[in-house]
């Protein structure tokens, strides 16, 4: 039997299991990323490992989320971050670069590689045919480590495109179709790989597009085969070397098929609060709007911006309406400088930011009280964009312009019909991308000695092991979609503190209850109850470090979104699925307790628990985990479940991943705490 292209990538770096849906696998990792939210933790954590240098062909650092630097906390998160790169050998971009994923399709993603990133947008180079996974930063500084990172094997599912983009559609449209058709939960457990004959009329930023928002469909990844486009893409790019023909076998088979034919696509929009509330624009015209902004991981690259300065030539931007631009990189930002775009944008009333994901998470450019706020983001969940009652729409750089144009929702096309001489600017690659590179430092060109800490630089906490009685109150019942913003939010006075866990605390589920924190300390253990897909969202492990640190046991669940289930397990909260009626019937301040030896039932392969609520009813929890993640759960995660780890080279292995424990010796250490 053929393989697919993700079949393949993955048999040429699988190093424990085999590819059977369901089955758990272990895969070496080439290249992995991190950024700024996240990297702190993912190099204190790699340092508490006892780890000295970099295992994979490619480590890069971004400073992407908090380049403003509004507090010396963050300031210094950034230094050590920069002297983390130099001291363990990874490449560091500096705040102002760029955001992580258009940075690292400039300068590093090949196609046939594997990545791993503590961002959940880490899937955007599956466009040029790499299989790119978002996750926990400890699962990145392990596989940095050169240990094989693990994952159930995921369907992979056939999304075959067909026909041709028409005038004014573009591919946010067709990832924001299958958003409104496939819903956000549409892709977990799946691979979504792309094929037929529409791939070949998409060019790569097109692709990563697409690829980029999967993460919205809640898929492990996407990908598309590569081809002439992915090859010339590359060579403008200055890395044609890199190419590698990737392409399924004519008899893969594949777990599912979905058929998108772009030609009947229309110009989509995603309206308040979620990126699946997908209608055409034309449902939603006439809406006032008060801000636009073109930017984010998603459609912040030359290609995005360069349709808005087309269409803004010798126009202005509606008095109503305030425009930013927010570029993906510096590099796509000079591009546009050196080609006049920018003073053509500028003379049109658009605002200028910083190249930073910035805005996406609420830090800078918040929306106005009672206002809408049109972006080419990937999320628009209530209260990210930095205000509770937001009212946030996601749609292209086409749509966004001729909204920031009429001050109103406008589809593109009857603006154009409106005008009478407004062309669809269609999509324009450079003749080179030959931005500069002063804003990457290489590791040969560190310039730190050592690591440099600031006061703000605090400790990894360590959980207990799981014990054999586990009883609390139910701290917190949550409705579905509840996402790790709404565990911990992303504006800028409270991820300042990212470094610093216990301070980081005190905001846990603060958007869903002021009073959580306070609460959990309190009553020194308990459980949150939550209904479907919880935790969806940004990959960022605090959301389960933080209610550890409180003390909380355990979730009880009806579905758990992927990266934030493996981030429980990687620091020892247990996650219990529980069906619509025991979620119906529990409620916030019963007394809950998980009966029987837990410890011992999680590591002798029990499935399903019993839940005795308010030692009155009794229920069934099911644990869905392999024997490695119950060995982690049950240790306390895996920082403590790793203990003195020793590392050596398998032969004929990319590089050197984790073979046996204690041989060398190698102390936990976690400040002056040692394990």
């Amino acid at each position: 039997m053929g393989q697919t292209v993700t079949e393949k990538i993955l048999s040429d770096h699988l190093v424990d299991g085999e590819l059977e849906v369901g089955e758990e696998i272990g895969i070496d990792i080439d290249q992995v990323l991190t950024q700024d939210t996240t990297g702190t933790l993912v190099w204190l954590q790699f340092e508490a490992l006892g780890l000295d240098e970099v295992q994979t062909e490619l480590a890069a650092q971004y400073c992407d989320h908090q380049t403003y630097q509004f507090d010396f906390k963050n300031s210094d998160d950034h230094r050590f971050l920069r002297s983390a790169a130099g001291t363990f050998g990874a490449h560091f971009s500096r705040p102002g670069n760029g955001i992580c994923h258009q940075v690292h399709k400039e300068h590093f993603a090949a196609p046939g590689k594997t990545m791993l990133g503590s961002d959940s947008h880490t899937p955007t180079p599956g466009g040029l045919g790499e299989l790119a996974i978002g996750s926990g930063g400890l699962d990145v500084a392990v596989a940095m480590g050169g240990g094989p990172y693990y994952i159930e094997m995921p369907e992979v599912v056939n999304v075959r495109l067909e026909g041709e983009l028409p005038e004014w559609a573009t591919a946010k449209d067709v990832i924001l179709h299958l958003l409104g058709e496939l819903s956000v939960k549409g892709g977990v457990g799946r691979v979504l790989e792309y094929t037929g004959p529409g791939v070949e009329t998409l060019s790569v930023p097109e692709r990563t597009t697409i690829t980029n928002m999967g993460t919205e469909l809640g898929a492990t990844t996407s990908i598309f085969p590569t081809d002439e486009k992915t090859r010339e893409y590359l060579s403008l790019l200055g890395r044609e070397d890199t190419f590698v023909d990737l392409q399924p076998d004519d008899d893969a088979e594949y777990a599912d098929e979905i058929v998108v034919d772009m030609s009947d696509l229309e110009p989509l929009i995603a309206t308040p609060s979620m990126p699946d509330n997908v209608v055409p624009v034309s449902e939603v015209a006439g809406e006032s709007v008060d801000q636009v902004i073109i930017g984010s991981c998603t459609n912040g690259a030359y290609e995005d911006i360069l349709p808005a300065a087309k269409m803004l030539e010798e126009r202005e931007v509606n008095k109503r309406t305030e425009m930013i631009v927010a570029p993906g990189s510096k590099q796509a930002a000079e591009l546009l400088a050196r080609e006049g775009w920018t003073a053509e944008l500028m003379a049109a009333g658009v605002n200028f930011s910083e190249a930073t994901c910035g805005a996406c998470i609420g830090i800078g450019h918040v929306p106005a009280s009672d206002s809408v706020s049109l972006r080419t983001f990937n999320r628009n969940f209530e209260g990210r964009s930095g205000i509770e009652d937001d009212s946030v729409y996601l749609c292209s750089p086409e749509v966004a312009t001729a909204s920031a144009i009429a001050g109103e929702i406008t589809d593109p096309r009857d603006l154009a019909e409106e005008l009478g001489d407004l062309d669809a600017p269609g999509l324009e690659l450079p003749d080179k991308y030959d931005g500069g590179r002063a804003d990457l430092i290489a590791p040969d060109e560190r310039v730190d000695d050592g690591l440099v800490k600031g006061p703000n630089i605090g400790d990894v906490p360590l959980k207990d092991p799981l014990e054999e009685h586990l009883a609390g109150p139910s701290l917190l019942k949550m409705d579905d979609n509840i996402t790790t913003d709404h565990i911990i939010p992303a504006t800028q006075d409270i991820l300042m503190y990212r470094s610093n866990i216990p301070k980081l605390s005190e905001f846990t589920l603060s958007r869903v209850d002021e009073d959580f924190a306070q609460r959990a300390l309190d009553a020194d253990g308990g459980f949150l109850v939550a209904g479907e897909n919880y935790g969806q969202g940004s990959s960022r492990e605090h959301a389960a470090l933080c209610p550890m640190y409180l003390g909380v046991e355990g979730v009880l669940a009806r579905s758990f979104a992927r990266i934030h289930k493996a981030n429980l397990f990687n620091f020892g909260l247990l996650p219990l699925e529980i069906d619509e009626e025991t979620y119906e019937k529990i409620e916030q301040g019963d007394d809950i307790e998980i009966v029987d030896d837990v410890a011992g039932a999680v590591r002798a392969g029990t499935e399903e628990f019993t839940i005795r609520v308010n030692d009155d009813w009794e229920a069934t929890g099911t644990l869905e985990a392999s024997a490695r993640e119950r060995e982690i759960l049950a240790d306390g995660g895996k920082l403590r479940a790793a203990g003195p780890l020793a590392w050596s080279v398998e032969l004929g292995g990319s590089h050197a991943y984790r073979k046996n424990l204690d041989e060398k010796g190698r102390s936990l250490a976690f400040g002056s705490l040692t394990v």
